[in-house]
């Protein structure tokens, strides 16, 4: 890997880079905690409001700084930089640290509204539940490894600014991940049929028929009464209790925003996918 020594001692700047993992890490830790609130208008039947505040406190987080970075600060990584006799360096050690501390909070909020065509009073059409917007707000890309500062706290400083007046120009290396937006569609129908009128079983009865005495003390059998009735059966025992869903995600198509610290992907693989616009059909019946 090419490799520029501060030093000025190695004259061949393709080095040896080793990556390995580091038995001497320790767990990561996470503090959380959230508030949240659902409200549902009485006036407006189906909208559905709700807001989620949340805080996450993540501690001895782990990761990689990157060869370059380990040689430019090589005091503080000892035994990272193997030079031999004259100073060249011949090989880096990238091993995974506990490298920082990361504090994120956020807001959430969410309004669906859900129709239900019934209220309208001419049979029941099924639920449309308009439309669902996912917002994720701009914040920070990984300022540290495209700045190359060794302060957490000040991802806006560092050797990759450039030397001119950083009062002028104080975000040059430095940027922001653009906010993401989508559009979710969904739309459902139960089926919800009426019984079918009851018929009794002719000629079947749980006890048969019976003697009964009558006013005049004389016992006369009557006939059975049918206590069975016939099951419903063919499309409608089927349709009945049948919900049909149909659903688009991401309707526009949106591309998840594009973040220069992410290396693999150039997106944010913790917020963001790739997938892209898609639709589905979803059918589920309740026996």
């Amino acid at each position: 890997m090419e490799i520029h020594d501060p030093k000025g001692l190695t004259h061949e700047n393709n080095v040896e880079v080793l990556f390995s993992g580091n038995p001497l890490l320790v767990p990561e830790t996470a503090y959380e905690w959230s508030y949240g609130a659902v409200y549902s208008p009485r006036w407006i039947k189906g909208l559905t409001m709700s807001a989620d505040w949340w805080h996450i406190d993540l501690r001895n987080a782990g990761g990689d700084v990157g060869p370059q970075f380990i040689v430019d600060h090589e005091s503080e990584f000892p035994g990272f930089v193997i030079r031999d006799a004259t100073g060249e360096i011949k090989r880096v050690l990238d091993r995974v640290l506990n490298i920082s501390q990361a504090i994120v909070e956020g807001l959430d909020y969410e309004a669906i509204y859900t129709l239900d065509s019934g209220i309208f009073g001419r049979g029941d059409f099924g639920r449309l539940t308009g439309a669902t917007v996912h917002i994720t707000g701009q914040y920070e890309d990984d300022n540290i490894l495209l700045t190359g500062s060794s302060k957490p706290t000040e991802p806006r400083s560092g050797p990759f600014l450039p030397s001119g007046n950083l009062a002028q120009f104080p975000e040059q290396g430095a940027r922001k991940v653009a906010a993401w937006v989508t559009l979710d569609l969904i739309a459902s129908y139960t089926f919800n049929l009426s019984p079918p009128a009851a018929a009794q079983v002719p000629g079947l009865a749980k006890d048969g028929g019976k003697n009964v005495k009558m006013q005049d003390g004389k016992e006369k059998n009557i006939l059975p009464v049918s206590t069975a009735e016939y099951n419903p059966c063919g499309s409608r025992a089927w349709l009945n209790g049948t919900t049909i869903t149909v659903g688009m995600q991401n309707v526009f198509d949106e591309d998840p925003p594009f973040v220069a610290g992410a290396f693999e992907n150039n997106f944010d693989e913790s917020l963001a996918d790739i997938k892209g616009r898609f639709w589905y059909l979803q059918l589920k019946k309740r026996f």
